[in-house]
């Protein structure tokens, strides 16, 4: 059963190898949980009541947040749909189960004149050393000037560029596609990387991946990960230190400087611009910062 599901989930809902992945996990836990396996699995028996109580013992065992228990109720969700789709089941259960209510958080981003030293030290590490060097400052590069997710960064390829190489074809969540342009410096740093890889030869046969590890294979998110991770670090950024937080940096920093929400939500690859309105948050406290600041009115001490 499991097996026909994740078909689904990779050819119909055509999900990212990760999403199901992590689909297939939550439901291989949750018959666990119930104590049986795929063959002895009747879903039909499966009551609302039971989902309840699942939840709660994730809640309370797994001590996880509510951002991680929703993407298990999500999992759950996915696979009785599927289910009721199939004709294994004869009525939708999670329709009277909400997802959990989570705390609204700001999205974390490096300020601009911080993220200029980021970008300026990786560019010196990458003049000096090695082309290991000069790989590592384009991902950062590439993850703020274009706002690309993780697994979007991994997943390029050498020919999604266009053939000037000013744009660029990303493949979003869904498999959805959107095109990026790239602004002449970054045009220049990708071309020049192209040329060293080309020139040490240590890309195998047949990879067509842009970024490669020192093995000659498409680099993998952990690497990615961890020396973003290290860049910010040595760029002297404080608190949470990850690809994200590039993303979020993209997309504060444009609107800061006066880009429309829906030109950010095209570049994001969002599907609703719900998920984009986060942003003018940062922008309003930072409007906010500014007015304290610098408003004559606000300096003077009141009696």
């Amino acid at each position: 059963m499991l097996s026909e599901f994740v078909r689904y989930l990779e050819a119909e809902r055509r999900y990212s190898p990760l999403t199901v992945r992590n689909y297939r996990r939550d439901a291989e836990r949750f018959l666990a949980w119930l104590g049986v396996d795929e063959a002895s699995f009747d879903p039909r028996r499966i009551t609302i009541e039971d989902l309840r109580e699942w939840i709660v013992r994730r809640g309370e065992e797994g001590r996880l947040k509510a951002s991680s228990l929703n993407r298990e109720i999500a999992s759950l969700r996915a696979l009785f749909r599927w289910l009721l789709r199939e004709g294994r089941i004869d009525k939708e259960l999670f329709g009277r189960l909400p997802g959990l209510r989570m705390a609204r958080r700001l999205p974390v981003f490096v300020p601009e004149s911080r993220m200029e030293e980021v970008l300026v030290q990786c560019d010196e590490a990458s003049d000096e050393c090695s082309g290991e060097a000069e790989r590592d400052a384009l991902i950062v590069l590439l993850l703020y000037a274009c706002g690309l997710r993780l697994a979007e960064l991994v997943g390029i390829d050498c020919d999604d560029f266009s053939a000037d190489y000013r744009s660029l074809l990303v493949r979003g969540k869904g498999d959805k596609e959107r095109r990026m342009p790239l602004p002449e410096f970054v045009r220049e740093k990708i071309l020049r990387y192209l040329e060293q890889v080309r020139r040490q030869q240590i890309c195998k046969n047949g990879e067509k991946a842009l970024f490669l590890s020192g093995k000659g294979r498409r680099i993998s998110r952990t690497a990615v990960y961890r020396l973003v991770q290290e860049a910010l670090e040595k760029g002297g950024v404080q608190g949470k230190k990850s690809p994200h937080v590039l993303r979020h940096t993209f997309a504060t920093h444009l609107l800061n400087d006066g880009a429309d929400l829906r030109e950010i939500q095209e570049l994001l690859g969002h599907a609703s611009l719900q998920a984009t309105q986060v942003y003018t948050h940062n922008s309003i406290a930072r409007l906010q910062a500014v007015y304290a600041r610098a408003h004559p009115r606000n300096r003077k001490p009141q009696p």
